[in-house]
């Protein structure tokens, strides 16, 4: 069966192609990043007004590139939440009507789920059961996974995601927006330079005996440190550094911490600062060391994208009737508990 899937939670706008037999077929993603960085940050209205006028145009897009027709496809995977309610309508009306008119089945799928299942995408893939470490702007949670739609939860943050800590503190430092991939790139050459480290962040959390995250702190301490030092060239690396080693070191704890509990040897790492080299590269060394194993998706699927609902989509369609599928109407939801999930 041929799925399309449709992403529109934020601001990007995500199309693919997934075949229960041949794989992915295709997918194509536009971000927004440009127009909101004009205001430091996504402003819903836009995010939506964005999404109506590129949804089918990529859509046309992805079934050419794939030399498909839109009979071909099977069934329809749309982003049904969490996410911007104003944004996700318009994924979900698109789908409810595309079905409609081709008669075929509609899915709403679970953002986070489709984030949590992308590594299956890549080669080597892992096997249930596993843990998950769901690491994103708006999300920061350990999952153990035993199945589709069997997720327990083990920790999450308390306060701020850590891609949220990351835009936030990259603020704090005059970085611009989006402010993550620009703090981990001066980190990284601030590491490159040999220049000796200036300045050490606490850990939040990171002896706490449980699973959870807390990230509100770290950003205060770097606003300590930026008012006491200023932000030239040189503490601008220097406290960029420190954040992004505070940051990876809890992450990085509290993922192994979360292998020793379940008795799992798998990681899995989803999410947009999952593509954070220093974060893999630390991650995959220390879980080798315990003898677990750490997979990633492509880079491509670390940000929000189409193939990863796409994909969850067929799952969830493998494991159900999906005559059961098939309704006229749609729904979305901007708050979304993940353990929550139904089964397929």
């Amino acid at each position: 069966m041929l799925v399309l899937g449709i992403e529109t939670s934020c601001d990007e706008t995500g199309i693919a192609l997934y075949h229960t037999e041949h794989g992915l077929l295709g997918h194509a993603l536009y971000s927004q990043t440009a127009m909101h960085s004009e205001y430091g940050g996504v402003v819903p209205e836009l995010a939506s007004r964005d999404h109506i006028r590129r949804v089918l145009p990529l859509i046309r897009q992805t079934l050419a590139a794939a030399k498909l027709e839109l009979q071909d496809v099977g069934a329809i995977a749309y982003t049904q939440g969490p996410g911007l309610a104003g944004a996700l309508l318009v994924g979900a009306s698109v789908a409810a009507a595309m079905g409609f008119a081709l008669k075929i089945p509609v899915l709403g799928i679970h953002h986070l789920e489709g984030h949590l299942l992308s590594p299956l995408l890549s080669t080597p893939a892992p096997l249930f059961p596993f843990v998950a470490l769901l690491v994103s702007g708006g999300h920061t949670q350990l999952m153990e996974v035993n199945g589709v739609g069997r997720y327990k939860l083990l920790g999450e943050t308390v306060d701020d995601a850590a891609g949220e800590a990351f835009d936030k503190t990259a603020k704090l430092l005059g970085l611009g927006y989006p402010g993550g991939p620009a703090l981990s790139e001066l980190a990284d050459e601030f590491s490159r330079s040999g220049k000796p480290r200036q300045f050490k962040l606490p850990r939040p959390m990171l002896h706490s005996g449980d699973l959870n995250f807390s990230f509100s702190g770290l950003k205060t301490a770097v606003l300590t440190l930026a008012n006491k030092h200023g932000t030239t060239q040189q503490t601008r690396g220097g406290i960029a550094l420190a954040f992004q080693e505070a940051m990876v070191e809890v992450l990085t704890e509290k993922s192994l911490a979360a292998l020793a509990q379940t008795g799992l040897t798998q990681l899995v790492v989803a999410g947009g600062v999952g593509a954070n080299r220093q974060l893999r590269a630390n991650l995959s060394r220390r879980a080798e060391e315990m003898g677990a194993v750490v997979f990633y998706p492509e880079l491509e699927f670390c940000t929000d994208n189409g193939a990863m609902i796409a994909f969850a989509g067929a799952m969830r369609l493998q494991q159900s009737d999906i005559q059961d599928q098939q309704s006229g109407s749609f729904t979305v939801r901007a708050r979304w508990d993940l353990e929550l999930l139904e089964t397929p």
